[in-house]
């Protein structure tokens, strides 16, 4: 089957992409179509609710952080058996950063490089026809990437939606439809961005009411039309992927380790790897016949009272730990470290298997690409190797303790950063999510 493809994108961040993304991957799904969303840029939680609406694994396409060919890989892959696919865009649709040609980041990267056009979700609310000049910019700013439609978000009345509308199609851009302002389709944030899927009290209610909302305001039929069946294309490889760092993977998974990115997981199991979920929370240890044990970022600042109660966990982590190695990424940072002070200044003892000791009452935010050179074997590969990821937290290291540096690291432009990270024995760790190595040339 040749799949078909569509960006969802718009102006800037909060222009409501996100539920009607959802709502369109439910409401093909209802008719039948096989369909799977896509998140451009390094985000973890929107593909949990692209896998709710769906029943299909989500999966995030990074043109800065992962190469080209990887790319393509990773759609064609997606895409094998799938009828259509919604990518939604991060930020603004040409939001990025200096990364060179095709390798910014944004979504505008992947419309060129793969062919894709897009479908623009306007925000309509505080103004009318003034939202057809905003999308007559998107239309011109660069011949390379094809508005292909509009949908307008959040007005405020079926008057709204004519004074706008009108202007809109009056200058050539099909208008796929309107979606009404209404507080019933907000999604629930917390500091790292939306509340999980997995944490959201009624998902699928919401996800069906978003759906009836986008068949009763969109025309389903139009914006189907609008996709274009994927380029086949001759460079498409998975060698930038991280391999698996083991045969079995002891990988923890609750509600405070939830961020590990789909094409990570899928491409270990796809070279044979086989992950061993286990639940610090109900302080359960490693699986003592696995090989290595991962520790992803997550949530622990919100649950750390837990993780420090949690003896059978520490004790069967640092005996596990003695033989084999232990990674830890952002969350699973912290907790390998000495302390973690929680929002409310309460500091509760980690693991101890590095000597940082972090805080979440000392917030400072840290966002951003990164480029990380490897200072010793490890999980994620040897001495030397390059990792493209990135930073998303809002915690701080109040001691750095006296453990060696895990890595080298710049931003996304190349500015040295300086190290990150700490390295014991066979344990290691970082603020930084590993997202696709750097290929030698």
């Amino acid at each position: 089957m040749t799949a078909r493809a569509l960006i969802i994108g718009a102006p800037r961040s909060g222009s409501g992409k996100t539920s009607v993304t959802i709502g369109l991957l439910r409401a093909f799904a209802r008719r039948g179509i096989k369909v799977r969303g896509v998140k451009s840029g390094p985000d973890y939680i929107d593909p949990g609710f692209h896998q709710a609406a769906t029943g299909l694994p989500g999966l995030n396409l990074d043109t800065w952080a992962m190469e080209p060919a990887l790319v393509a890989h990773l759609l064609n892959d997606a895409a094998c058996d799938t009828e259509l696919v919604l990518i939604e865009s991060a930020m603004g649709l040409f939001d990025g950063i200096a990364g060179g040609e095709g390798r910014t980041g944004s979504a505008a990267d992947l419309a060129r490089l793969l062919g894709i056009p897009v479908l623009l979700v306007l925000d309509v609310s505080g103004q009318s026809q003034t939202a057809a000049a905003v999308a007559v910019g998107f239309r011109h700013y660069d011949p390379d990437v094809k508005i292909a439609g509009v949908i307008m978000n959040r007005a405020g009345s079926e008057r709204h939606v004519r004074l706008s509308g009108e202007a809109i199609t009056a200058t050539g851009l099909p208008l796929t439809g309107a979606v009404l302002r209404s507080p019933d389709l907000v999604l629930p944030e917390r500091h790292l961005g939306l509340v999980q899927a997995s944490e959201h009290p009624q998902i699928e209610s919401h996800i069906e009411k978003l759906a009836d909302v986008m068949e009763a305001s969109l025309d389903l039929d139009a914006i189907f039309d609008l996709a274009v069946p994927l380029m086949q294309r001759v460079e498409i490889s998975a060698q930038a992927n991280l391999p698996p760092p083991g045969q079995r993977i002891a990988l923890a998974q609750d509600a405070a380790f939830t961020f590990l990115y789909p094409h990570v997981a899928a491409h270990w199991r796809a070279h044979g790897a086989e992950i061993v979920p286990f639940s610090p929370l109900a302080d359960e240890p490693p699986a003592a016949d696995c090989d290595v044990c991962w520790l992803p970022g997550g949530y622990p600042e919100l649950h750390a009272g837990t993780i420090a109660a949690a003896e059978r966990f520490r004790a069967g982590l640092k005996a596990f730990a003695q033989t084999r190695p232990v990674h830890g990424e952002c969350g699973g940072y912290m907790v390998l470290g000495e302390t973690l002070e929680d929002a409310d200044g309460v500091t509760h003892r980690m693991t101890g298997l590095l000597s940082h000791r972090t805080s979440f009452a000392k917030r400072r935010m840290n966002l951003g690409y990164r480029q990380a050179l490897i200072a010793v074997d490890g999980p994620l590969g040897k001495a030397g190797s390059a990792i493209r990821g990135h930073e998303f937290h809002y915690a701080s290291i109040v001691d750095g303790g006296s453990d060696t540096a895990f890595a080298t690291i710049a931003d996304g432009t190349g500015k040295p950063l300086g190290l990150s990270g700490g390295r014991r024995d066979q344990v290691s760790g970082t603020f930084f999510h590993a997202i696709a190595r750097v290929i030698d040339r």
